[in-house]
């Protein structure tokens, strides 16, 4: 939303070209089943930094058994409809596509229920797909090995969140003593237009200490921000949902080692390091009276001048992009109903 389309096109291929196409994962012009079927067909748009599924499957148990075994046609028999299947260990599809169910959601675990967020996790619609998530991994274990592993992942997930909150805390606090440098009214608009911290969105925005009125919105930026706040970004939007989707696929080295649990000992650290310096570099600005100005080059260059934020304040001054999308819903960021789910 942010950046120009030079800048997205891996974001542009997935969110809008494949998502929700039959041809998706049938693959065009062939549109065989049997491809339709195998783990690396989700891999396409499934992996990265931010949604680390093929990943954490590809190096965890299940994704094992399958590397070393998918060619053989008594292990993996991919002729066979879903609902059929009797395979020696599970793929992407027979877990989150159990029977052949196209609504890939019914057996998701959704972000919000237990991975990034402090949910309740005994709510009744949270509570559901854990069952049913249990279901699944009945054809192949005991309830109570499935269950086991869900409260690990809690845990995983409780530990990460600890550190997240004193990642942002320690953020929080440079903002509103004024010592984050550059602040929001530093920096050029953000995607919508405005001068809000990027880390207080929705309805955490407290008004006028993070740069805006009360109610107002910030946008998570991933670039022409604080290191502060993209070490912050990253630990939750990349460390945390390493963690997650490890424990999520049985990939607990993931989890741990491979910039999940350890990556956010890092990331803390660093943010801790970064609020030391700037704390001392202001108190020895303020000793020998020199006020501090922002250089220009946070506010304009010929690459910020592509982004969403200067576009609209140069060409709709006054508005916001939501004034200019009143309904958009490509930025609807509330969950379905549970039925639909």
């Amino acid at each position: 939303i942010e950046r120009p389309h030079g800048d997205t096109a891996g974001c542009t291929f997935c969110n809008t070209s494949s998502e929700e196409r039959c041809s998706t994962c049938h693959q065009r012009h062939q549109f065989d089943p049997k491809v339709a079927r195998r783990a690396e067909q989700c891999k396409t748009c499934h992996w990265g930094k931010d949604h680390r599924d093929w990943e954490a499957y590809d190096i965890g148990l299940h994704g094992v058994v399958y590397q070393v075994n998918k060619w053989k046609p008594e292990q993996f028999d991919f002729s066979k409809k879903l609902s059929d299947a009797d395979y020696v260990g599970p793929t992407c599809q027979y877990c989150h596509m159990r029977g052949g169910h196209h609504s890939v959601q019914r057996f998701g675990t959704v972000y919000t229920s237990m991975g990034m967020s402090m949910a309740d996790r005994g709510a009744p619609i949270w509570n559901e797909k854990r069952d049913r998530w249990v279901s699944v991994c009945d054809d192949c274990h005991s309830p109570r090995f499935a269950r086991e592993q869900l409260q690990a992942l809690d845990e995983a997930v409780r530990d990460a969140g600890l550190k997240y909150r004193e990642t942002f805390k320690v953020a929080e606090d440079l903002l509103v003593d004024g010592v984050l440098d550059p602040m929001p009214k530093d920096l050029c608009p953000d995607w919508s237009g405005q001068h809000l911290w990027s880390l207080k969105i929705g309805a955490y925005h407290d008004g006028e200490a993070y740069g805006g009125k009360t109610g107002g919105s910030g946008e998570f930026r991933m670039s022409n921000c604080t290191d502060v706040e993209r070490l912050c970004f990253e630990s939750v939007g990349y460390f945390q949902t390493y963690i997650y989707k490890g424990m999520a696929h049985g990939s607990w080295n993931d989890a741990t080692y491979s910039d999940g649990s350890f990556g956010m000992d890092r990331w803390l650290v660093n943010v801790k390091q970064n609020a030391s310096r700037a704390r001392r570099l202001a108190t020895l600005e303020k000793k020998v009276g020199i006020t501090w100005q922002p250089e220009e080059f946070w506010k304009t260059g010929e690459w910020l001048d592509e982004l969403t934020g200067p576009y609209i304040v140069k060409n709709h001054p006054g508005k916001t992009i939501f004034d200019l999308c009143p309904d958009p819903g490509w930025l609807d960021t509330h969950h379905a109903p549970a039925e639909e789910v």
